[in-house]
């Protein structure tokens, strides 16, 4: 896979569609890297074509991201009882399909993988807590046999508690996949901020906007915005990146549910990091 320029703009994209049209896509919008998400229903047997995709296309991949089935964003609410490794009932299952989609990302030979674990209990004597910690350090070291990096993306609990957790579970390839807009939707900390917190731990970076939830609605979640149009402040945002001496990669992650407005939106994302 070509070598990675410091603070090259990429893209967060899926799997799921041919990947040599998924690929052809994004380069004509003028990326030529990213990181690619895997659905949790994505039949991983397609790792040879994506690999060979990604080498046609001279196509770098920062990190393959996990989701898991049953997984639901509607609100804080869901999230808590849905998202990552925090639910009980399907902890033994996400376990086995992220150390899946780290063999995957060994084939097609991406240095990381990511996940959401969910809301990470701010008391480490908690059952749950203790749980995720250990399932963390069993998926960190296989990753760590592939050479890769795991990152835990931040939004669903204060930068604090994530230090923490990151600390205490004590493993060196265990880092963060720093996305600003998370922060805010959640209603969890002033981004800026929290990159003073966790600027050391930072693997990968999504540039993504979004405003904070309205005050008024219990459990509700920030809205997403295009780039540029939320409360992240994307110019102070990577002038504080630059200040605590980042120059990772930036992916640009649109969440926008019809495809032509999210690719707009993801060109329009390109041209403001660019500026």
């Amino acid at each position: 896979m070509p070598a990675m320029n410091p603070f090259e703009i990429g893209v967060m994209f899926w799997a799921g569609r041919d990947p040599r049209e998924t690929l052809a896509e994004l380069k004509a919008l003028g990326f030529q890297s990213g990181q690619l998400g895997i659905p949790g229903d994505l039949d991983l047997s397609c790792a040879q074509a994506w690999r060979d995709a990604l080498h046609a296309a001279e196509f770098k991949l920062f990190t393959v991201f996990a989701a898991y089935n049953g997984e639901d964003y509607a609100d804080i609410p869901t999230v808590q009882r849905t998202v990552g490794f925090i639910p009980p009932a399907t902890r033994q299952e996400r376990e086995a399909r992220t150390i899946a989609v780290s063999d995957f990302a060994a084939v097609l030979g991406a240095p990381g993988i990511a996940t959401h674990i969910g809301f990470v209990p701010e008391e480490p004597t908690d059952p749950d807590y203790l749980a995720v910690r250990e399932m963390v350090r069993r998926i960190c070291d296989h990753a760590a046999a592939h050479g890769q990096t795991f990152a835990l993306e931040t939004g669903q609990e204060p930068a604090a508690v994530l230090q923490h957790f990151l600390d205490d579970t004590a493993r060196a390839n265990l880092g963060i996949n720093f996305d600003p807009a998370n922060m805010i939707l959640y209603g969890t900390g002033d981004p800026i901020e929290a990159l003073d917190i966790l600027g050391p731990r930072i693997l990968t970076v999504h540039a993504k906007d979004g405003n904070w939830p309205a005050k008024d609605v219990p459990g509700a979640l920030g809205e997403e915005q295009p780039l540029g149009q939320g409360a992240v402040g994307i110019p102070r945002f990577v002038a504080k990146l630059k200040a605590i001496g980042y120059n990772g990669p930036i992916s640009i992650e649109r969440e926008a549910s019809d495809p032509v407005q999210r690719l707009k939106d993801i060109a329009m994302g390109l041209a403001l990091l660019r500026a």
